[in-house]
């Protein structure tokens, strides 16, 4: 009977080396085909950035992030589907991100401030109690939060370099240029969200997506009012025969005076900001300061109330 038990155990470990073996050589033979793969596909860009350590690093993140898209497609607090659709679609996709991929990573996120907050409670930190708590909706809100800061950010940068694009736009068309082909000679020549919705643009144009439905596309992914408007006036002046060279510019112009009346607005709006600082926190730390300069001087033996002075 031992001599049986011998036996399978064995075999057991002659099957499971062969089977280690076997997935051995399988994983080389995978990472080669994807190195020759790569090389037969790779299409060289001598304008191409190199990785950086930090997107190497959420790129890692956020391929973890991959496991916990289906509950955090169900755990949807502050992040329905839609709602994250239409964010990720004005933030520009950063990162590559999907609707799914941003549905696991808030969770992968929420999971991160649970393990933290154990190893702070383990660890007795201070407000160990809190951060249990904390951190975890730290994580899940953080992400959101992100996503739409992002958003944010990339719409008024979609309106800061509009009046510059109207402009080139403007005098290009002038020059008698159609608009298909002053938008490929344009385009690249910017950076940002102007070059990639009207790439975008382009590509639907191309592909054979009627003018009107590639406007309405654009009117969707964005919520920059000053996009919007140029948007409008194209579909407006395409149905009423306005020439479009006339439209840029005239948009271009309006487009510059809104630009200086928000400049102007932030600078009054700074103005209280400085007032409010200047008063609740410069002031009384000054009068603190001379307070207790005063006070020690007072204190000090041999020393008269205005030593401080001398």
């Amino acid at each position: 009977m031992d001599g049986i038990v011998v036996i399978v155990v064995c075999l057991c470990l002659l099957f499971l080396a062969l089977s280690l073996r076997s997935y051995y050589k399988y994983f080389i033979l995978k990472q080669e085909l994807k190195e020759e793969i790569k090389e037969k596909a790779y299409v060289y860009n001598a304008f191409e950035k190199r990785e950086t350590r930090r997107e190497k690093i959420i790129s890692k993140i956020l391929e973890y992030a991959d496991d916990f898209s289906v509950i955090g497609q169900r755990i949807n607090f502050f992040s329905e589907n839609h709602e994250i659709k239409k964010k990720l679609m004005q933030a520009g996709f950063p990162y590559n991100l999907t609707l799914e991929r941003f549905q696991g990573l808030k969770m992968f996120l929420l999971i991160v401030g649970f393990i933290l907050g154990g190893i702070s409670l383990v660890l007795r930190l201070p407000y160990a109690e809190a951060a249990v708590i904390l951190y975890p909706v730290a994580g899940y809100m953080g992400a959101v939060l992100w996503l739409n800061r992002k958003a944010k950010q990339r719409q008024g940068e979609l309106s800061f370099q509009l009046p510059d694009f109207l402009d080139t736009m403007s005098v290009t068309l002038q020059a008698g240029v159609g608009l298909d082909q002053a938008l490929r000679d344009i385009v690249p020549y910017f950076e940002g969200p102007i070059k990639d919705e009207f790439g975008r643009f382009i590509q639907e144009t191309d592909v054979g997506v009627p003018r009107g439905n590639a406007y309405q596309s654009l009117l969707e992914r964005n919520e920059s009012k000053e996009f919007q408007m140029l948007i409008k006036s194209l579909i407006q002046g395409e149905r009423l025969g306005v020439p479009i060279s006339r439209t840029f510019k005239l948009q271009a112009e309006e487009m510059r005076k809104i630009k200086k009346e928000k400049i102007k607005e932030q600078a009054a709006k700074a103005s209280p900001k400085v007032t409010l600082i200047t008063t609740f926190i410069v002031m009384p730390s000054a009068l603190l300061l001379i307070g207790g300069l005063m006070a020690i001087n007072m204190f000090k033996d041999n020393s008269g109330l205005f030593d401080l002075f001398k």
